[in-house]
């Protein structure tokens, strides 16, 4: 296999999470002046502009984490089951921001964030047989989430009028 083949399989493993989180960032966008800024926050949430710079670094960890593991692990067929968990992860990322933004259910994405970083929690946990370094590469985002759930639920637990 060719050096080229494996940058093009590298680069496609780290755009894939980008571009679902790209997607996403219309509802975000559309949300964030209006709706979001009239919603109680709370103080330990970090301010707008540190979020895409974190999502885009987290998007590219993941990606480069699936690739390691499809890689090592002997592809979609020797690596099914983690790789499973990581496109379960991928998916609850992506319907986030249209439930939270998009329809200002804070309670269901409330629930959502929170399997999200459980189902990242198993995917690292599944990760490690294969290759530590993917496992170690989603760490950070454990963290991101457990804040990012933290800010998901005050946020619900006191703006519940102004979710629907």
């Amino acid at each position: 296999m060719s050096d080229n083949t494996e940058y093009v399989r590298i680069a496609a493993a780290v755009v894939l999470p980008n571009l679902g989180g790209f997607l996403g960032s219309f509802y975000t966008r559309k949300n964030i002046r209006t709706w979001y800024e009239s919603l109680q926050k709370p103080w330990w949430r970090p301010p707008n502009w540190v979020f895409g710079p974190m999502w885009t670094y987290l998007y590219s960890t993941m990606g480069y984490a699936s690739y390691l593991v499809w890689k090592d692990g002997g592809g979609f067929d020797g690596a099914m089951v983690p790789l499973g968990l990581y496109g379960t992860s991928l998916a609850l990322n992506w319907i986030w921001s249209p439930i939270y933004f998009g329809y200002h259910k804070m309670g269901l994405a409330s629930g959502i964030i929170v399997a999200y970083l459980g189902v990242t929690g198993l995917t690292a946990y599944s990760f490690w047989s294969i290759n530590k370094t993917a496992s170690y590469l989603l760490f950070p985002l454990m963290g991101w989430l457990s804040l990012a759930s933290s800010i998901c639920i005050y946020t619900w637990q006191n703006n519940k009028e102004k979710s629907e």
